[in-house]
């Protein structure tokens, strides 16, 4: 690698620093604007290999799917009336943020992957709008995740104070605060002067370099919202587990003979009952379908936080380490890093329908009557 760096830079072929994702946007020289062994003639775009175009390809599929499936999913929401309340406002958000990175983000991304040296040829504006989109869309992608993460947590841990008027006014302000807070951490160069993002003389189109910006971006972006849903998932699995052991234990211990003759009349009431109407054995049968429905969302939010982990730590761990030791990754692992955390906006929808039917449903529903 560092061979092909010292031989695109005798070439003549600039390699700048990139702008980067959610607080920092593209990374230079690309996973796809170089050649074999970093060879380019001078003056001449380098010629794309059977390896680049694959890799294009790759990433148009990627680009293309997300937007479709968080469209998708933001058309069900709004078309089904069932899905007009918590928490499918939290998973709107988040397919909203997730369908704005796919149509205003990646596309410029690629782009700039595609051209020589990774040069900003399309102006001073659009840079600043590129970058402003790019850190607002992330970082609310980013926020949305711990919101719906808090949420299932509050249901799971208080489920009888948390009722559906609390619900509904939590999640709005989440919403409205990762939205705001999101907004902040992408305009604040341009309102505060905090560095500039545009080079002209390089044609370089970047987030601000200024040290104290990286951190409070990053910070901000990243590390608090990963603070939040590593703390939530922990104390989920702690209530998920004390609940589901203390269950058991009563199951396995034998009653008092006072409490068995004191429920057993009841529990030939709901015999008889049962045998007049098949709605009382589904009564019966609450608790565990509650167990059932707690788990369910527990295991969807420990997938979410997991994909979430995976996608997005690399990148921050180079961004945060890069400023602090003055080194930097080869530019093939930043666009890397860069493009799997976008796969994030991709993954989000996959996970949180496929643990919910209704969503499924809906699916069919919408597109037998498109028929």
């Amino acid at each position: 690698m560092e061979a092909a760096n010292l031989s695109v830079a005798a070439t003549g072929v600039a390699l700048p620093l990139g702008s980067e994702a959610c607080s920092i946007g593209p990374s230079p020289g690309g996973v796809v604007g170089s050649t074999p062994g970093g060879a380019a003639l001078p003056g001449r775009e380098p010629p794309f290999s059977v390896f680049t175009v694959l890799v294009v390809t790759l990433l148009v599929l990627l680009i293309a799917a997300t937007f479709l499936w968080n469209l998708l999913v933001l058309v069900t929401i709004l078309r089904v009336r069932a899905f007009h309340r918590v928490p499918h406002n939290l998973v709107a958000s988040t397919a909203l943020s997730d369908v704005l990175v796919a149509a205003l983000v990646m596309p410029l991304s690629l782009v700039s992957e595609l051209s020589a040296g990774r040069r900003w040829r399309l102006g001073r504006s659009l840079c600043h709008v590129w970058i402003s989109f790019d850190v607002l869309c992330c970082t609310a992608s980013i926020w949305n995740v711990a919101a719906i993460a808090l949420d299932r947590y509050w249901t799971i841990t208080r489920h009888l104070q948390y009722t559906l008027r609390a619900r509904r006014r939590a999640s709005a302000l989440m919403i409205a605060l990762t939205w705001a807070l999101s907004a902040l951490i992408a305009l604040a160069p341009l309102l505060f002067g905090w560095g500039e993002g545009y080079d002209a003389r390089r044609q370089r189109c970047q987030v601000s370099q200024e040290p104290s910006y990286a951190v409070f971006s990053t910070c901000g972006a990243f590390y608090l919202p990963l603070g939040v849903v590593l703390f939530v998932y922990w104390k989920i699995y702690k209530a998920a587990k004390f609940r589901f052991g203390r269950r058991r234990r009563r199951a396995v211990l034998p009653l008092p003979a006072t409490v068995q003759v004191k429920e057993a009349p009841q529990e030939a009431e709901m015999v008889v009952f049962a045998a007049r109407r098949p709605v009382v054995a589904f009564q019966m049968s609450g608790n565990s379908w509650r167990e059932q429905k707690e788990k369910r969302a527990a295991v969807m939010v420990g997938i979410l936080i997991g994909v979430f982990v995976l996608c997005w730590i690399p990148f921050f761990l180079a961004e945060l380490i890069s400023p602090l030791c003055a080194c930097s990754l080869p530019p093939i692992w930043k666009s890397i890093f860069l493009w799997l955390g976008y796969s994030n906006s991709f993954f989000n929808p996959l996970i949180y329908t496929a643990f919910n039917k209704n969503y499924n449903n809906a699916f069919k529903s919408l597109f037998s009557k498109q028929r």
